[in-house]
């Protein structure tokens, strides 16, 4: 499968943005899907994952209660709502897909992963 992320861009602390990653293929709702994201001079660290159907979601405590993942099968689209976001959520975010794992936060556990969208935010 291959993944295109898009929808970062700059915006003011407190703002919102919406990214959202495109997948190719048919099998899409048969992926675990997710999103990491890697800031200037730090590893790459989980943020959210969403199981095959959608029912189960899974955040990082960082962005709990901020950021919403959602998926639409029929339209073969994550997409990860960021709310009231902060100068520390700068990063290149990444979609990823999981063959084998339903909502995981490992990334070792996701074999396909998209090329990163660059989320800014300013203070």
């Amino acid at each position: 499968v291959q993944l295109q992320a898009s929808g970062g861009g700059l915006v003011q602390a407190g703002g919102s943005l919406r990214l959202s990653c495109a997948a190719s293929g048919r099998t899409f709702s048969r992926y675990g899907m997710g999103w990491f994201r890697q800031a200037p001079g730090k590893e790459r660290e989980f943020v959210a994952a969403i199981s095959w159907s959608g029912g189960s979601t899974y955040y990082a405590d960082s962005v709990k209660g901020r950021f919403t993942i959602s998926r639409d099968n029929a339209k073969n689209t994550v997409y990860l709502q960021m709310n009231s976001l902060k100068p520390e959520d700068t990063a290149v975010y990444y979609c990823a897909a999981a063959t084998y794992y339903s909502d995981s936060a490992y990334e070792s556990q996701y074999n396909y992963w998209g090329q990163g969208t660059q989320v800014t935010v300013s203070s």
